[in-house]
């Protein structure tokens, strides 16, 4: 019998985010009768989403002790780990890359850490010491933007991964499929994400509040959960767009509801690589976004969507009306988006690439 490689993924939270979301794919879709993976989470809450989702996949979810100091949490990792005997430690978070390295130096087992963003904003979120801890090691860093890499380069001093390597974000292409984007009535723009400042919603009511004011006839749907629901809320009803601006909260049937929009908006200040990005092109949906993290080397500006500088909200005012007004350059935007996305947005490449980077870093698996 084929003994399987043991992996473990250490991960922040399992909430409804994009991280987790590639995770959950990763562990959806890696060979299971070759890899024996197991999750272990640092700030474990029983009701987060994917930790039901990927216990229902046969896979161990383990908690670390809650309430704790965190170098409390880091020796109950270390006792973990006499037990689990992985081969390789990866960490699926950027502040849980030191608990990573620290792992894999007293279990002999290939450590790997995460950038999820453009490093320069995790790190300086992460706090002065740790930020640092974890930019430096473990040595060997995954990134899913290029971004991140060329802050990298364009930052001085030791506190950098010695070895980074890019896996962007993949995405079910059988989940997210193509929909023909059916003739206008009422046209609906769709919005995904956190509800945090720096996905800047303001940003996006205030085009919202633009669009009403030229005339046009449309729906936004933001679709998400966070500290700025009611604020928003608030916002939409101040600028009198209660008819234009729905707020959805958490939803589960994002493909649904890509395939009822026509196009998708993007604001943010920051990103890594957004998955709704990739999921609005796997559904053959144009999209506007601002051009921050690696959404210009997703999006071919001009051609399966349109970018905009994040300072330029009369720009960002103009392309949504550019697409509520010109269907068919909807439809052609979709259909390259979609193109582009069987081409390099595949699970398997993810895996596989992924993979690739633990035995360049010397695991034998």
């Amino acid at each position: 019998m084929q003994r399987k490689s043991r992996i473990l993924y250490l991960v922040g939270q399992l909430g409804a985010g994009g991280l987790e979301r590639q995770l959950f794919y990763l562990l959806q879709t890696i060979d299971r009768k070759s890899y024996s993976p197991v999750v272990v989470v640092w700030n474990y809450k029983e009701g987060d989403l994917y930790v039901s989702l990927i216990r229902d996949l046969g896979i161990q979810v383990v908690a670390l002790p809650q309430g704790q100091s965190g170098f409390y949490k880091i020796f109950a990792f270390l006792q973990l780990l006499k037990l689990l005997k992985p081969e390789v430690i990866h960490s699926y978070c950027f502040y849980t890359n030191f608990a990573a390295f620290v792992g894999g130096a007293v279990s002999r087992a290939i450590s790997i850490g995460a950038i999820r963003s453009d490093f320069l904003m995790e790190k300086k979120k992460t706090g002065i010491v740790l930020g640092r801890l974890c930019a430096r090691w473990p040595t060997v860093h995954i990134s899913n933007n290029v971004m991140a890499v060329k802050n990298i380069q364009n930052t001085r001093g030791i506190f950098v991964p010695q070895k980074l390597f890019v896996v962007r974000n993949g995405m079910d292409l059988e989940k997210f499929k193509f929909e023909e984007l059916s003739k206008f009535k009422r046209p609906k723009i769709l919005a995904v994400g956190s509800l945090l400042p720096v996905k800047r919603w303001d940003r996006l009511i205030k085009a919202a509040a633009g669009l009403k004011k030229n005339g046009c006839d449309f729906l936004v749907r933001i679709v998400g959960d966070g500290p700025l629901f009611n604020p928003l809320r608030n916002e939409v009803e101040r600028l009198n767009l209660l008819d234009s601006v729905m707020l959805l909260g958490h939803r589960n049937d994002i493909p649904d509801l890509l395939a009822e929009s026509c196009f998708l908006v993007h604001a943010s200040d920051y990103e890594g690589c957004p998955n709704v990005i990739l999921e609005a092109m796997a559904c053959g949906r144009a999209v506007v976004a601002t051009n921050v993290g690696d959404i210009p080397f997703l999006i071919d500006d001009g051609k399966s969507g349109f970018l905009v500088d994040k300072e330029d909200e009369i720009g960002f005012l103009e392309k949504m009306m550019v697409l509520l007004k010109d269907e068919n350059l909807c439809r052609q935007m979709g259909n390259l988006g979609r193109a582009k996305a069987e081409r390099e947005f595949g699970l398997k490449r993810m895996i596989s690439e992924t993979l690739g980077v633990y035995r360049t870093a010397g695991w034998k698996g």
